[in-house]
């Protein structure tokens, strides 16, 4: 596992030993942030349930002004920190050892992010929890845009109800990554629904 792109190129990172993780793989990783390309730069990025930290690194190390990674587990939290140290992000990168919803309290006030991205374990429907807190939160800038990691399949029907609107789809063999911005789709605009499907290709 490496960061793919930006002044922190090349370096690997260390991933969680003895935990059932699943880090996302370099390619889908490429293929994310070539989707994010113009959104990185000069961001305020949150990485939720950030497991090795690989995601916010990568947002780092590609310009983001600041990261904050959430990651409860001790193990994973180590990792982030040994990820932060070696890489020497520092300054980029701020880890918060929580769960996920207190960690968002504790920064009301303090961020507003442009880019949110969670990778939580599948099926545990976490993400839910975590846009029915965001809905009402200061957290999120003008604009938003919010990524979730999802098994196929996972419903994201309530996101409607809770004021958010899906914009792109991403489907991979096993998973799909859903691009979410607050409010309704100006229909016919840039921020129409957009669904692709790359199950063949990765």
């Amino acid at each position: 596992m490496r960061i793919i792109a930006g002044s922190k190129r090349r370096l690997h990172l260390k991933t969680v030993d003895g935990m059932d993780t699943r880090p996302t793989s370099d390619r889908i990783k490429e293929t994310l942030f070539n989707m994010l390309q113009n959104e990185i730069p000069g961001c305020y990025f949150l990485d939720l349930f950030a497991g090795s930290g690989q995601i916010g690194l990568e947002a780092a190390s590609r310009g983001a002004k600041q990261v904050v990674l959430v990651e409860q587990a001790k193990k994973a939290a180590d990792c982030i920190r040994y990820n932060i140290s070696f890489t020497k992000s520092e300054q980029e990168c701020r880890l918060m050892q929580a769960d996920v919803i207190s960690a968002l309290r504790l920064l009301e006030g303090k961020y507003r992010f442009d880019v949110i991205f969670m990778d939580p374990p599948y099926q545990s429907q976490l993400e839910r929890q975590v846009y029915a807190y965001l809905k009402d939160s200061s957290l999120l800038a003008e604009d938003a845009l919010l990524i979730t990691e999802a098994a196929l399949g996972t419903d994201f029907s309530y996101l409607e109800n809770e004021g958010f609107t899906v914009i792109k789809e991403k489907k991979y063999k096993t998973n799909v990554h859903m691009f979410v911005k607050k409010g309704s789709p100006v229909l016919g605009g840039e921020e129409s629904y957009e669904k692709s499907d790359l199950s063949g290709q990765l």
